[in-house]
């Protein structure tokens, strides 16, 4: 049944991904903050089509001392201007400083651009106009943005695992707003990515038409209402750990969807005999926000499933 969802899925999404080709990689900038090292890469996720990514190292990062990486997804927030700039504690919101965080906690953070975002942006359309663009000529060619996202989230993992100072086989991954949209999206598709968290996103379609909401464009998987909604896509992350975070207040992740949504993703975990790799979190009184109690819990599941040594 999970192998006929996945299938069907896939088509909705738009067809099987290219075969990677080679990554081209180049190393563009160094930095320093404290006493993290942050290193400016560019990869080629497609031919000719680059990526700029910020790779954080901790003290002391070496091939003779393994450490377990996560990629952070950048949010959306209407800011075009921002991506990976963000997670990697350049600029934007401190709160959202989160790959700078697990660094300075001794991961290696990889902080990528996502389409549309920072050095993604087009010379002529301008923000929202951008990324309406790109999602319409996704459309037309039979596939979407949420198609391309994983595309490039994939591209990600390929390049972190040429990293002699990564452990390849403790790979975590983690996104607020429209970043953890990424990470349930690319969470069924990526065997390398072992442990996932996501804050403050997992809107239903049921939902959005409910409420009328404008949400950002990777949430829209053509033909995937005819297979279930969202959490139907969630479901088959299991049996990896997977965290979701929510704040009660959060407009985005109406609070009424998210009992029905936890205990369908909660049944497929039980159902795989991991029902421990499984937890949710909707914190009373709070928004659309990565608060202290989220982020206590975020770092405490990496801890649990990245820090030792496979």
């Amino acid at each position: 049944m999970a192998t006929d969802f996945l299938n069907a899925l896939q088509t909705c999404l738009g067809g099987p991904w290219p075969e990677p080709g080679p990554l081209h990689a180049a190393l563009v900038e160094t930095r320093k903050i404290d006493d993290i090292t942050l290193q400016l890469w560019s990869y080629e996720v497609e031919p000719g089509e680059r990526v700029s990514a910020w790779l954080l190292l901790p003290p002391d990062s070496a091939e003779n001392k393994k450490r377990a990486g996560v990629l952070v997804w950048h949010q959306h927030n209407g800011e075009w201007h921002l991506g990976k700039s963000e997670p990697a504690g350049l600029a934007g919101n401190p709160m959202h400083h989160t790959g700078l965080a697990l660094a300075k906690r001794g991961y290696i953070t990889l902080c990528p651009d996502a389409l549309c975002f920072e050095d993604r942006r087009h010379p002529k359309l301008a923000g929202g106009n951008y990324e309406r663009f790109e999602f319409l000529k996704y459309v037309v060619d039979g596939k979407c943005l949420a198609w391309k996202y994983i595309l490039d989230m994939r591209r990600a993992v390929d390049f972190l695992v040429t990293r002699a100072e990564v452990d390849a086989a403790r790979l975590g991954c983690y996104g607020h707003s429209m970043g953890s949209t990424c990470t349930w999206l690319v969470g069924p598709w990526e065997p390398r990515i072992r442990c996932l968290v996501g804050n403050c996103c997992l809107p239903t379609y049921a939902g959005i038409h409910r409420e009328g909401m404008l949400h950002c464009f990777p949430n829209f998987v053509p033909g995937l209402e005819r297979l279930g909604d969202t959490p139907a896509v969630v479901a088959a992350i299991a049996p990896k750990p997977l965290l979701l975070n929510f704040g009660e207040t959060d407009g985005g992740s109406p609070v009424a969807d998210l009992p029905a949504a936890i205990q369908k993703i909660e049944q497929s975990y039980k159902d795989q005999s991991a029902g421990d790799n499984f937890s949710a979190f909707i914190e009373p009184g709070v928004g659309h926000v990565l608060s202290e109690a989220m982020w206590q819990r975020t770092l405490s599941w990496f801890d649990r499933h990245l820090k030792s040594p496979t």
